[in-house]
């Protein structure tokens, strides 16, 4: 298959899958809520480096690896990353779904830079494998990257409960796994979980995180049992988490507040109780 040409980024804007930059950096948010975990300090420091330069057609990025590794030592005074730390975090987001890579070539055939696409975040179920008349994606990042992936062996189609990533905490493995034994399902709804958890400033309190998680799915079951009109379960789960997490984040301030006032008059009336002394 004949590459992309390589030329200004203008050109790229059929890529683009973002109404705008904002609708970037909140699809960039979840991916974060979920696989932050997945990547190295580094890594991170390259990736959020390339959503900025992905900033002129949202989501689309033609730079030069050298050109993106110039900018971040120039942030950080010279303590930036290695260009093998960025190539790792190029294929890990390509393997999580986060990052598509596509190759371009000049005019006279010679390779150029590659071609970044940010993905949108799958809201309610994985990343389907789409059928495009996008040039086929760059494999040349590391040249042990076809060899591993011709070494792998075939995994099952369905793997039940004992697959699940140790990150899902076994509280709710246990509750899930006896209405969906799937663990690519259990992972969905607990993927829900972190992604409203992040969004409502939850996401350093993994008690609460937990304690939300398992009265939502609860609810979410009874809400089944006694209505079959829910079409997809993994929205109403969210919107269920959504509700909860909003009513915690709202008291939590009220109380905030609320303690705040109370220091204040206590403060004015033991300054008061001076002054007549």
């Amino acid at each position: 298959m004949v590459g992309l040409k390589s030329g200004n980024i203008e050109g790229f804007k059929h890529f683009s899958q973002f109404s705008s930059l904002q609708e970037l950096n909140t699809h960039i948010e979840m991916w974060l809520a979920v696989h932050k975990q997945d990547f190295s300090k580094g890594a991170l420091v390259g990736l959020m480096r390339l959503v900025r330069f992905s900033a002129k057609i949202p989501g689309v990025c033609n730079a030069k690896i050298g050109t993106i590794l110039k900018a971040i030592h120039h942030e950080y005074n010279d303590h930036g990353i290695s260009r093998s730390t960025f190539k790792r975090m190029i294929l890990k987001a390509k393997e999580l779904g986060i990052l598509s890579v596509y190759e371009t070539e000049r005019k006279n055939g010679s390779q150029s830079s590659n071609l970044y696409s940010f993905n949108r975040f799958p809201s309610n179920e994985p990343p389907k494998v789409e059928i495009m008349n996008h040039p086929k994606e760059t494999n040349n990042l590391l040249k042990t990257e076809n060899q591993k992936i011709k070494e792998r062996k075939e995994e099952p189609s369905e793997l039940d409960h004992t697959y699940v990533s140790d990150r899902v905490p076994q509280p709710f493995v246990k509750l899930v796994k006896c209405f969906f034994p799937e663990a690519k399902t259990i992972e969905e709804y607990w993927k829900m979980v972190k992604i409203s958890a992040y969004q409502h400033l939850w996401e350093n309190d993994p008690e609460l995180i937990l304690d939300v998680a398992i009265q939502s799915f609860k609810q979410l079951i009874r809400k089944l049992k006694f209505n079959r009109s829910i079409k997809n379960p993994f929205a109403y789960f969210y919107g269920i988490l959504n509700h909860k997490f909003f009513i915690l984040y709202h008291e939590a301030l009220k109380e905030k507040y609320d303690l705040s006032n109370v220091e204040v008059l206590f403060s004015l009336g033991l300054n008061q109780a001076i002054t007549v002394q």
